[in-house]
């Protein structure tokens, strides 16, 4: 099957060609024809399988024959993601794939002055990508009108729940037309998320990809037991034995994060940060740098980086365990996307070794021991250049050494006498 045979614009099948895609992955062949057909969608799949370019490719299809006749007003396709960095994200995918449409697309998230998105949504868009937060304020300043949707998307359905969307959604509902078409869009799925996609949609298609095995098969799991005070000098390693490959290293808090930051600065390794408390602005210019390899190592939370499609990630390094095991299947989905192969380090200490055991028997595939002994680990701590000595260390040492040997003298001679 090849993106030629599917009943869409030809101005899509040619920018689909321009961006090197041959043929469709696993869940855009079972999912694209279902969405074209306007059929409701629960969609599983694992991370860096294609889902965005799933639903992305037909509602720019729809979008574009609704449009050809004719050109009404109002938002068509509402697409709701957790976090900003993700509708940004989703939107490039609806620009890249729609460049020769006359379709308008256009992302909405906080952090960011909302005058300039008012400006833009007040001159007619067709699908909107946007975060909760500020899509509900601008709808209650009337700078957003939802009554005209045809198409609902909630991507990363399971993590908007984890970061309490719940009420949110189920306030959404209340402003959408009753006969629209609703696509749900995880990677991960529980009884709690079955339960809110089923409440949504009307005898929806499922789709589930390679339900036994949430992670590609691309990515190599490997565990070191290490102290976590130790940590660092792990990483250290790790990254001066890799020092031209993309490391993307996870940790349990805002905290954390610039902690290990201030640890590799003192061992001359550049790091960045990804977080809450981050600025928007700084965070994309972060997330650009990472993506076009300024920057090598990025050091993230899960909530700032879940979901975000960033190529050629040679590492991802579970710093801290998570605690959810679904959190690990989004962490290590960083890497080994599509075709490219990957590699998963995950450092866990003796209090975390309860999250490993309830993450190893998540997946199918063997998270492999590095084994590591107590000499490897002093060498690997005594060689890090956090602990070399400066010179004024080293000649205080070699005066204590001298003062000891004239001692030593001092007393031999007596001794003699």
């Amino acid at each position: 099957m090849k993106f030629d045979n599917y009943q869409i614009a030809d101005a899509i099948k040619i920018a689909i060609e321009k961006e090197g895609y041959k043929k469709p992955t696993d869940i855009q062949y079972k999912a694209i024809p279902h969405i074209l057909a306007g059929e409701d969608l629960l969609a599983i799949a694992q991370t860096g399988t294609g889902k965005t370019a799933a639903f992305a490719i037909p509602i720019l299809d729809i979008v574009h024959r609704l449009n050809q006749k004719s050109r009404s007003e109002g938002i068509k396709c509402l697409v709701m993601v957790p976090t900003r960095e993700l509708a940004i994200q989703i939107n490039d995918v609806f620009t890249t794939f729609g460049k020769k449409l006359k379709v308008v697309n256009f992302s909405v998230f906080g952090g960011v002055e909302q005058d300039p998105q008012i400006a833009k949504l007040e001159k007619g868009i067709d699908i909107l990508v946007t975060t909760p937060g500020r899509m509900f304020d601008l709808v209650s300043q009337g700078h957003i009108r939802l009554d005209k949707i045809k198409i609902l998307v909630l991507d990363e359905a399971d993590h908007m729940l984890d970061l309490g969307f719940l009420e949110d959604i189920k306030q959404l509902i209340n402003y959408l037309p009753k006969r629209r078409q609703t696509l749900f869009i995880s990677a991960t799925i529980n009884d709690k998320i079955k339960k809110l996609a089923y409440s949504l949609v009307n005898k929806p298609v499922r789709i589930q990809i390679s339900p036994k095995d949430p992670v590609s098969k691309n990515v190599e799991h490997f565990v070191i037991f290490v102290e976590m005070d130790q940590k660092r000098f792990f990483l250290e390693r790790l990254v001066k034995e890799n020092p031209s490959d993309k490391m993307l290293v996870f940790v349990r808090t805002k905290v954390r994060a610039e902690r290990v930051k201030s640890a590799m600065a003192r061992v001359n390794i550049e790091a960045t940060t990804l977080h809450g408390n981050i600025e928007q602005m700084d965070r994309l210019a972060v997330l650009k740098d990472f993506v076009s390899g300024e920057s090598t190592l990025l050091i993230a939370t899960d909530v700032s980086a879940r979901g975000i499609d960033i190529p050629n990630v040679s590492y991802v390094i579970n710093y801290d365990l998570p605690d959810k095991q679904e959190n690990y299947v989004h962490r290590v989905g960083r890497t080994g996307r599509g075709r490219n192969k990957g590699t998963a380090f995950s450092f866990c200490a003796k209090e975390e070794k309860p999250m490993l055991n309830t993450i190893q028997q998540y997946l199918t595939k063997e998270i492999k021991v590095i084994k590591v002994n107590p000499e490897e680990t002093r060498e690997i701590v005594d060689l890090t250049d956090e602990s070399k000595m400066t010179m004024d260390d080293i000649m205080d040492k070699l005066d204590n050494s001298e003062r000891g040997k004239r001692k030593k003298r001092s007393r031999k001679e007596k001794y003699k006498n």
